[in-house]
């Protein structure tokens, strides 16, 4: 099969053996498949992610000398099964799910793993315990956005909103339009939203999003409060830059709760004390847990949570490399699809 390679740092077309399932797996066509943010911070800052990866005991960290498949975010198709599975789907049947593999040899990531390639390759294996099958009527390409989309869900989940909150959302990539849209969908009003593109403000208004603005020109933090009063307040870090969490706390409100959800690779610094004496709630997200996964791909297929204004590129593996330069404008792309056989 072929594949998008992250080879020695670069990334390359190659062909590959063609995988194999094992126990419990299923061997599947991928038909799309989202290039995330996290695939952009890994390919830049690769030995920054894996260290950390390290660090934090993750029970599998990929080895940067051997090649890697990234994708993440993808709808497959079965194409057929490995031993010890129940055949519960047929072949053809459109799939997503979590993007994990659960074995003897432990929990594996598609798409940051040297033993299993990940959606920007032509075929994949998957856990047959963990798929959940595409809606009728669903495009393949949307059920490939219910990964991002869920990680929004998870983040407005980890806010633990008790009613009357105004949130602000600090960045309006695909993470912080999938906060967004997963904030109109709890019926949270109003929300806030800001970033430098006007692209992505536009996107952010459709997503939901009542006030957008401009950080060059005004204030987040003076806007959230005009339009906040005295109402509480839940701040989400959507953007994963240094100095960005200092200036939250910043202009964070007594009492905020601040909700850290992107992906930042490099060392920060904060001033502890002053998020002490406003006694504020730092909350890290990461990704969903099965629920929430289950629970987005309901909304979207039931198109309570817009994915396709997300999308503005689509690209076959010989385009990989180059949407990876394309997506470092905002004015041009928010969500690139992989379409591995096109």
């Amino acid at each position: 099969m072929k594949a998008a390679i992250f080879r020695q740092g670069d990334l390359v077309v190659d062909t590959l053996p063609d995988p194999v399932p094992g126990q419990g797996q299923v061997l599947v066509k991928s038909l799309a498949c989202g290039i995330c943010g996290s695939d952009l911070h890994v390919f830049k800052h690769a030995h920054s992610f894996t260290e950390t990866m390290r660090r934090a005991n993750a029970p599998e960290v990929m080895d940067l000398a051997r090649d890697v498949v990234f994708g993440h975010e993808f709808c497959a198709e079965v194409l057929d099964y490995g031993p010890g599975t129940e055949r519960r789907l047929k072949p053809g049947t459109r799939v997503t799910c979590m993007p994990l593999t659960v074995s003897e040899d432990g929990v594996r990531t598609l798409g940051y793993s040297n033993a299993l390639p990940g959606g920007f390759a032509q075929k994949m294996l998957l856990d047959e315990a963990l798929l959940l099958e595409v809606p009728n009527g669903l495009p393949s390409e949307h059920a490939a956005l219910v990964e991002p989309m869920a990680v929004g869900v998870h983040a407005v989940e980890k806010a633990a909103l008790k009613g009357g909150e105004v949130p602000l959302v600090i960045g309006c990539g695909p993470v912080g339009l999938a906060v967004i849209a997963a904030l109109k969908l709890k019926g949270v009003h109003p929300i806030v939203a800001a970033d430098y593109s006007r692209t992505r403000r536009a996107l952010a208004e459709k997503m939901g999003a009542d006030v957008v603005v401009d950080p060059s020109e005004r204030s987040p933090y003076k806007t959230w409060t005009e339009h906040a009063a005295v109402k509480p307040a839940v701040f989400f870090e959507c953007v994963g830059v240094p100095g960005l969490l200092q200036q939250l706390i910043e202009g964070a409100p007594a009492q905020a709760r601040i909700v850290v959800v992107g992906v930042c690779m490099q060392s920060d610094r904060i001033e502890p004390f002053l998020a002490i004496y406003k006694e504020l709630q730092l909350q890290f997200a990461l990704a969903y847990t099965p629920e929430e996964f289950a629970r987005t791909l309901r909304h979207v297929a039931e198109g309570e949570l817009d994915v396709a204004s997300l999308i503005t590129g689509r690209v076959g593996l010989e385009g990989v490399k180059e949407a990876f330069t394309e997506l470092g404008n905002p004015e041009r792309h928010a969500k690139i699809l992989v379409e591995p056989w096109r």
